[in-house]
């Protein structure tokens, strides 16, 4: 049987350093750990400040 295309991803949300939203979800690759450029966050922007700030990774 051959294995699911999706096993090695897994969905996590992206919360603001600032404002502690949740703004976006988004799937990452687990598989073999994770870069440390996905620890550090994104600079994604924030509706509610309306300027982009860090999202940092949060699993629910």
């Amino acid at each position: 049987m051959a294995k699911k295309k999706g096993d090695a991803r897994e969905f996590v949300w992206l919360q603001c350093s600032e404002s502690g939203d949740l703004n976006y979800r988004t799937s990452i690759n687990v598989k073999g750990g994770m870069p440390e450029k996905l620890k550090a966050g994104f600079s994604k922007y924030s509706p509610r400040l309306r300027k982009h700030t860090l999202h940092k990774i949060k699993r629910k």
